[in-house]
């Protein structure tokens, strides 16, 4: 276990993965609004003992700031979605909240957990997950060109999700440009912003190799 690093407890310390979407999510959260923080890359193997010591159960990412601890990667935004409102990244009313809620909610438990599938390359539903990521990305492609980001005029909770996602698609063997132009335009254009450039780690920088 690596000794304790000492941390301003008033600042925002954000323990990441260094190569998870849900981690990357987080720190793309924190990037759109011009956070201060510390960031954290952990290796599981070798955690540090204030993360062991607040979540025994290593779950990644998690944010500490003071006597809080919060970890899930949605539940993570949305708390500094409601913290610190600008720009927001969701909307202001419940009925758009609830529906931006339920289209995060089924990017992380449907493609998230696809992609992980994927990604494993020692079990037998590889393939099988793989494919159904591929279909579901591509039902979902004509929903990319009905706004600037997906379904909204500014970027929001969902984006932040997305990119994450579809910068780990290669990694699979699902290149960007065969679920079709509307995802490959969105990727496009967005990946190469500084502000999603500023949030890769050096080994999710190696996936674009």
């Amino acid at each position: 276990m690596s000794p304790p690093v000492p941390r301003s407890r008033s600042a925002l310390t954000l323990f990441s993965h260094l190569d998870c979407p849900r981690s990357h999510a987080v720190r793309l959260v924190l990037a759109i609004k011009g956070l201060p923080h510390d960031l954290v890359y952990v290796d599981p193997k070798d955690p540090p003992s204030d993360l062991v010591a607040a979540v025994p159960s290593l779950s990644l990412p998690t944010l500490m700031e003071r006597d809080v601890v919060l970890y899930e990667a949605r539940i993570v935004a949305e708390y500094l979605d409601e913290r610190f409102p600008h720009p927001p990244l969701l909307p202001n009313d419940p009925l758009g909240r609830a529906r931006a809620r339920l289209t995060a909610f089924r990017v992380e438990h449907d493609w998230f957990s696809l992609l992980g599938t994927a990604r494993r390359r020692d079990t037998p539903e590889v393939e099988e997950a793989r494919n159904q990521l591929r279909a579901e990305m591509l039902e979902a492609e004509p929903m990319f060109r009905l706004a600037k980001y997906f379904l909204s005029a500014e970027i929001a909770l969902a984006d932040c999700l997305i990119l994450p996602l579809l910068w780990r698609l290669p990694s699979v063997g699902i290149r960007v440009q065969s679920i079709g132009p509307n995802i490959e335009a969105y990727a496009k254009r967005l990946f190469q912003t500084p502000l999603f450039q500023r949030t890769l780690s050096d080994p999710e920088r190696a996936l674009a190799a």
